[in-house]
């Protein structure tokens, strides 16, 4: 589950980021480029979040384009990855669960691809990018959150629940490999932040992972995103005591930096230089063959760098 602001590849429960309801800095979002990313009037469709040529990001519309983004994570995560199919996505080559029926799902489509099709929506080869998005309400309606099977994540929605604040876990991002670079990648962070300012969200949560199941082989890297982005008190959050795995592995004293931040995942550290937190504890899933941490970000935190990945109208 590795990914990056340049190339995703996937990630199952990684978090994106956003602005809020307050996202107004900018009237037009823009790339990394300085190109702007072409606007979509919501009013005329709530679910086209832009375009830039023939890609475009919008939220699923129709059970056959779902089903498309179950086909793309089951290609990435179990044939090209080394995730371990149960029977069902054996023989339906699709990664599922029931969190799929609750969620909104993120595209981006190559209408290339959907050139001359005339079913619904678009072929299921033209998703060629997906995102999972689910927020706090739904979640709270239909038994909690992925993570939760992870992280015990109860006192920040207390918290939230007190405090008038709205959660979104973001997971399951895949990008095929030719779509891996900066213009499909920005598509799907600016239609998070179009999501986001859409629902008035405040803070962004899910796992990020290390392709490895053998935590000894991140002291490194993990102890580094422990002394230097563990979150404060007032948003702690920590692994579940049966599946954690202490990230404290070595002083601060021995970390060598560069080494540190060659050893993350690109999608990882694309977030702690946006401004993330991290978690308490590791989590080995033996299913997927990864390490997670825990990415928590409130929107406040966004990093002016990366604002213009996010803005929209």
């Amino acid at each position: 589950m590795t990914g990056s602001l340049t190339t995703i590849t996937a990630e199952r429960t990684a978090p994106g980021v956003g602005m809020g309801s307050g996202m107004a800095r900018s009237k037009e979002a823009v790339s990394a480029h300085g190109t702007p990313v072409q606007q979509t009037d919501a009013s005329v469709n709530a679910a086209t979040f832009g375009r830039r040529g023939a890609l475009e990001v919008r939220l699923a519309q129709t059970p056959e384009e779902i089903d498309a983004a179950q086909a793309l994570r089951y290609h990435v995560f179990y044939e090209e990855m080394s995730a371990v199919p149960d029977p069902t996505a054996l023989a339906t080559r699709r990664d599922m669960d029931r969190f799929d029926e609750i969620c909104d799902h993120l595209l981006v489509i190559d209408h290339k691809l959907a050139e001359g099709w005339e079913g619904d929506g678009v072929p299921p080869q033209a998703v060629v990018g997906c995102y999972r998005l689910l927020r706090q309400d739904v979640a709270d309606a239909h038994g909690g959150f992925y993570t939760a099977g992870e992280y015990d994540i109860e006192p920040l929605l207390a918290r939230a629940r007190k405090e008038g604040l709205r959660f979104l876990e973001l997971g399951r991002s895949c990008v095929l490999p030719a779509y891996r670079n900066k213009p499909t990648v920005e598509l799907l962070w600016h239609g998070i932040g179009h999501y986001i300012a859409m629902h008035g969200l405040d803070v962004m949560f899910g796992c990020a992972s290390f392709e490895t199941t053998d935590p000894d082989e991140l002291a490194l890297p993990l102890s580094y995103l422990y002394h230097e982005f563990l979150t404060p008190d007032e948003w702690y959050a920590r692994a579940l005591d049966d599946q954690y795995v202490e990230m404290n592995r070595m002083a601060p004293d021995e970390i060598d930096l560069r080494s540190a931040l060659r050893a993350l995942p690109p999608m990882i550290k694309g977030y702690i230089r946006a401004g993330c937190y991290i978690g308490d504890g590791a989590v080995v899933d033996s299913q997927f063959g990864t390490t997670d941490v825990l990415i928590l970000f409130p929107v406040s935190r966004i990093n002016d760098r990366y604002f213009t990945k996010f803005a929209n109208k």
